[in-house]
């Protein structure tokens, strides 16, 4: 049989440590990178099992490019698995941010997957040609794809939206047996908020959320970094979730799964906005007069 996988955004982090383990179980991996130096990097380290793709995942004719690299290296059989994994994170207060930095972060985290999902869906298995059973997608989304914060309201829009796409998304993949799970990781130790919101916290820091902004940074987003999963734990949670014969449709994965995840959930819209309101100072205003 042959076990082979598209994995996006392999440099670092998550990805990174995907295409550890699923090398390490005899996969044929499939990753993408941006940069030269990265696929050389991983080529140098995982040899044979190791081909990568190069594209940005905003550029869609290097997407369509790239699948057809998999189809022919592929030659009639068809891909196990796609991971769609890159994405990034845009912070800031809505009300300072640019359309642009908005944009792009829909155009990484939504559009991007979705036009992943749509370009490989051929050796996934919607050619009937192809030889063995239909792959998996699995989409990395986020427990803010559940419950939103503040000051990353970008982010979590960006997966509320991968959310309700996925949900339709698969419902229209049954005809061709594709299977679709989301999984939805909680904290986890990758640069990719501890940076995001240091950088965001002196990019506003002239607007007046600056204050509630450096307490997001150092009540929320640095304590928790310290304490959350490791990306070498998820990975082998969503290998094994991948890997299941009946995976059910969504996953939240985290640490601390009552406090991160249960309780959140649980309680009201409402009460979670006045927590945070209390939390980081953002009560209302008095104008001058």
């Amino acid at each position: 049989m042959n076990k082979s996988v598209v994995i996006t955004g392999v440099s670092t982090g998550i990805g990174y440590q995907l295409c550890i383990d699923l090398i390490s179980k005899g996969y044929l991996v499939f990753g993408s990178v941006r940069k030269p130096e990265d696929g050389q990097r991983l080529s140098d380290k995982f040899g044979a099992n190791f081909m990568p793709l190069y594209f940005d995942i905003t550029d869609h004719a290097a997407i369509e490019k790239a699948a057809l690299e998999v189809e022919k290296r592929l030659n009639g059989s068809t891909l196990m698995g796609l991971f769609n994994n890159a994405g990034l994170a845009v912070a800031g207060p809505l009300l300072h941010l640019s359309v642009a930095d908005l944009r792009h972060q829909f155009e990484v985290n939504v559009i991007g997957l979705i036009k992943v999902s749509q370009v490989f869906s051929g050796v996934l298995g919607i050619k009937n040609q192809r030889l063995g059973t239909p792959g998996r997608i699995v989409m990395i989304s986020s427990i803010n794809g559940k419950i939103a914060m503040p000051f990353i309201g970008a982010y979590c829009g960006s997966k509320f939206a991968l959310e309700g796409l996925s949900q339709s998304l698969r419902t229209e993949l049954n005809i061709y047996g594709i299977k679709l799970i989301v999984v939805g990781p909680g904290p986890i130790k990758t640069p990719i908020f501890d940076k995001t919101i240091l950088k965001a916290t002196e990019e506003f820091s002239d607007t007046p959320y600056e204050k509630a902004m450096n307490a997001f940074l150092n009540k929320f987003v640095l304590k928790t970094i310290k304490r959350a999963m490791t990306p070498e734990v998820l990975s082998e949670r969503i290998i094994k979730i991948f890997e299941s014969a009946s995976p059910k449709s969504n996953y939240i994965i985290t640490k601390h799964h009552f406090f991160n995840y249960t309780l959140p959930n649980w309680l009201s819209v409402r009460f979670l906005n006045a927590f945070f309101i209390r939390t980081l100072g953002l009560k209302r205003q008095k104008k001058n007069h």
